[in-house]
């Protein structure tokens, strides 16, 4: 029943197998011969002490202790020499396969929807993508090294014990069928803690991602100990779910010593009156007690891997959890091509986020070459019609278009190409000024770069400064000024030439002089681009070609700034309230 689940441990290791070990297998393969040879030397070990007891200690051969000892001797280093070449090569193939699967997840997680970044907080995914990679990564090198060393060790020691005495083999083995219900429901419950404490270590970098991003906040608020208690609740249930699944992994070993306890002393038991009775020989007793006693640690480290693996299906489970989930906003099979005009309308659209409606029955348009600007209370819908138009969310119902044709049956990247934004909160990379403005592009010739600079003001606070355009914007662009921060972001958008500005609440954060100069900025960059605007500040929007006042999702009224005052409807009224005339 378990192995219909498409994350049965079975599914999980075909999926890892097919995905990322199998390009690696001539290196597995390899390190599988080394593997071979290293477990089979303790079956030789054991198997030459018959001969070193019976020939060189009773029967007094002293040339056989030469013979058996530098054989010995030799299998040692056979042993030093294939285990560090298995191990080499299982790194290498569990650094790349773990390297490889991170940069997949990365992949992926950049083209899903917006909707599953709200859902889902950057902690959380940074822990999947850091935290999950490296438990596969470290349990999934100890679970090949010792799966095929111990494994052939077992086959090699049970070759020289039963070949010695099958009765004896048999009576060292025979409470191992005990082992299989406790060892059943030891993985099941290892599997759900481990689950609960990989979830527990997301909501613990989620709680740190929050905390270092919010410190001014957390300072000023003096929140500094109710942060550390909240993150110590995080911690202590993070333990307590390690204790528990420490506690059951090595619960398997311990049943294995019970079992092999009780084998030693049948063993005993039944050998020691045959070789007292002369039946057997002292050298039989020790080449099969040794293999037996040599068995004994392999067959402990594979028992616990039984634990050990569930530890890392779990985080391959979450991580395949991951793969499994798609865009639902996608290019289509057969996209449009992209428009010649940039005449922008919205026709009935309708929208809810959780089944709460944004927008009912929008409709408005916005002409080519001309300044559309969007007004209206908190909560109207007008960052949403941004979403829209550029496919971060699409409509329930209704249709948007640029250019006549439906955002929907354009390219992805060509209609997001037709886009420069500019919003209230730059998004600055921890890199330099230089990269934050070409934004990965090699193809600027420095004459673009610097007009760029010069159009959005940006070489007034770089010029003076030692690195220039060298010099670190720092986490978050913290290293700028708000103001400083907004030109970065029109130099993008200059660079990026695109036919379509959108402008969020560009100004609204600014003092009264870095507003001047951002505003003077994009009025030069808007000219000649279809612009549509955002601003609760009204005074920025009067000379907009057109206003269009959005109130609960949908259109209250449109005009000019004249006509809407003489209106005297909901626009006249926002003015009155920010005593704008």
């Amino acid at each position: 029943m378990a192995d219909a689940s498409p994350y049965s441990s079975r599914k999980l290791f075909g999926r890892m197998w097919r995905d990322y070990l199998r390009p690696h297998w001539p290196w597995m393969a390899g390190a599988m011969v080394m593997m071979v040879i290293e477990g089979s030397t303790l079956g030789v070990l054991s198997w030459m002490l018959e001969p070193l007891f019976d020939r060189a200690f009773v029967a007094g051969e002293p040339g056989m202790i030469w013979w058996v000892g530098g054989a010995i001797f030799a299998l040692f280093v056979i042993r030093a020499i294939t285990s560090v070449t298995s191990r080499t090569l299982l790194a290498n193939v569990a650094l790349k396969t773990s390297s490889a699967m991170q940069v997949d997840l990365v992949r992926h997680l950049l083209r899903l929807d917006q909707s599953f970044f709200q859902n889902n907080p950057p902690g959380a995914l940074i822990e999947r993508v850091q935290g999950d990679t490296a438990a596969v990564q470290n349990v999934w090198s100890i679970f090949i090294t010792g799966a095929g060393r111990d494994a052939i060790a077992l086959i090699s020691l049970f070759g020289v014990a039963i070949a010695t005495d099958p009765m004896w083999t048999l009576a060292a083995v025979i409470g191992a069928p005990l082992l299989l219900l406790p060892t059943s429901m030891a993985q099941r419950y290892i599997r759900r803690k481990s689950r609960q404490m990989r979830e527990q270590s997301g909501a613990r970098a989620t709680r740190l991602d929050e905390v270092f991003h919010g410190i001014t906040a957390v300072k000023l608020n003096r929140m500094e100990d109710y942060q550390i208690g909240r993150f110590a609740k995080l911690v202590d249930r993070i333990r307590r779910a390690q204790v528990k699944m420490a506690a059951s992994q090595s619960m398997i070993p311990a049943l294995v010593d019970i079992v092999t306890g009780f084998g030693f002393f049948g063993v005993l038991l039944l050998g020691g009156r045959e070789i007292i009775a002369g039946e057997r020989t002292v050298g039989e007793f020790m080449s099969f007690f040794t293999a037996m006693a040599l068995a004994f640690q392999p067959l402990r480290r594979l028992a616990g891997l039984s634990g050990t693996w569930q530890t890392a299906a779990t985080s391959l489970e979450r991580l395949y959890r991951l793969f499994d989930t798609q865009s639902t906003i996608t290019t289509p099979s057969r996209p449009a091509p992209r428009p010649a005009s940039t005449d922008i309308a919205l026709e009935d659209v309708w929208l809810s986020y959780g089944g709460t409606p944004v927008l009912r029955g929008l409709s408005f348009t916005a002409e080519a070459g001309r300044t559309t600007a969007l007004v209206g209370p908190s909560g109207a819908g007008k960052s949403t019609v941004f979403n829209l138009l550029t496919r971060m969310v699409d409509p329930d119902s209704g249709a948007v278009r640029i250019g006549g044709a439906d955002v929907r049956t354009l390219d992805l990247a060509t209609l997001r190409g037709m886009f420069s934004s500019v919003s209230q909160e730059a998004t600055l990379f921890d890199e330099t000024l230089r990269e934050n403005i070409l934004l990965g592009r090699q193809d600027v010739p420095a004459t673009a770069l610097e007009q760029a600079l010069r159009a959005a003001h940006v070489n007034e606070f770089v010029t003076p400064l030692p690195a220039g355009l060298d010099t670190p914007a720092g986490p978050r662009g913290s290293a700028l000024s708000g103001g400083q921060r907004q030109r970065v972001a029109i130099a993008r958008a200059v660079l990026r030439d695109a036919p379509i500005l959108l402008l969020d609440e560009a100004t609204s954060a600014l003092d009264t002089q870095s507003e001047a100069k951002v505003s003077q900025a994009l009025d030069e960059l808007s000219q000649g681009r279809t612009t549509l605007v955002i601003a609760h500040r009204l005074s920025t929007v009067r000379n907009a070609d057109k206003i269009v006042v959005i109130v609960e999702g949908q259109v209250a009224e449109q005009g000019t700034h004249d006509e809407l005052l003489a209106k005297g409807g909901a626009y006249a009224a926002l003015c009155r309230m920010q005593l704008v005339e």
